[in-house]
Formats: structure tokens, C-alpha cells, sequence
């Protein structure tokens, strides 16, 4: 029971692969991560750990919850199998997107590893980051 759970952001390109495409799969594979240190934020994901859906260059917000629901797997993209990726299962769309301004200008979310690191795909989010995020997109 005191097993905590970790709190994540992962981006992807809406028009690549979006949130109605996860919904639509109804569980996805998380792959084609070629950052180190991004790949080690996949290894270091847990069963039912939770991540906000980030849509990056289009749109620019977080849309949604999701789940990990298949974790330390290897990248099936990766011929040489040195790369990480964990299967993920949409929880929740949130009840309206957060966006890259609102993160950027709310003082409580300055050192965000979305904002300090923008270039990085999987990133981690504290639990009183997750929380706040959270109350945004309820409005």
C-alpha cells in the first residue's frame, strides 16, 4: 500500500500520434524516444504510475491523463534494443487543455522540467506541480 506512485509529462506530436489516437488504440506503445535522459525517465516509470498527455508543436498544452499500464519494455522501433518504452492507457481527458503560456506564467510551475528543459520528450513532474496543473484545467 505505501508503494507511491511517480508523476510524468509525455509529449508527443498531435498529428504524429494524439490523444484521440490513444483513446481510439485504447492502450499505446510509447516509443521512438531518443533522448537519453528521457529513455531513463521511461526506465524508471512504474505499473499505474500517471502522465499528462502533452500535445507539443501543435497545439502546445496538456490534454489528458494516462496511465502506465506496461513498463521497463524495450523500444520495439529500436533494432538494436538499447532503447526504453512503456505501454500507456488514457485515464482522462482533462476538462479543458492547460497550455504552454499558462505553465510559462504561473510562478508556482517556474521550474517545471517543461519549462527548464523544453527539448525533453518524457519529462518529471513533482506532486504539488501535478496537483496545480490539475486545478487549472478545472478551470
Amino acid at each position: 500500500m505505501g508503494d507511491t506512485k511517480s508523476f510524468w509529462l509525455m509529449k508527443s506530436e498531435p498529428d504524429a500520434y494524439g490523444w484521440d489516437d490513444l483513446v481510439a488504440e485504447g492502450e499505446g506503445t510509447w516509443d521512438g524516444v531518443r533522448n537519453h535522459r528521457a529513455a531513463n525517465n521511461l526506465r524508471a516509470m512504474k505499473l499505474g504510475d500517471r502522465a499528462f498527455f502533452y500535445h507539443s508543436n501543435i497545439g502546445l498544452e496538456i490534454v489528458g491523463i494516462v496511465e502506465i499500464s506496461g513498463a521497463g519494455l524495450t523500444d520495439p522501433s529500436d533494432p538494436e534494443g538499447k532503447w526504453a518504452a512503456v505501454k500507456v492507457k488514457p485515464v482522462e481527458k482533462l476538462a479543458r487543455p492547460v497550455t504552454l503560456k499558462e505553465i510559462k506564467a504561473d510562478p508556482a510551475l517556474a521550474e517545471m522540467e517543461l519549462i527548464r528543459l523544453s527539448r525533453l520528450s518524457v519529462g518529471v513532474v513533482t506532486p504539488a506541480e501535478w496537483v496545480h496543473i490539475l486545478a487549472l484545467s478545472r478551470g
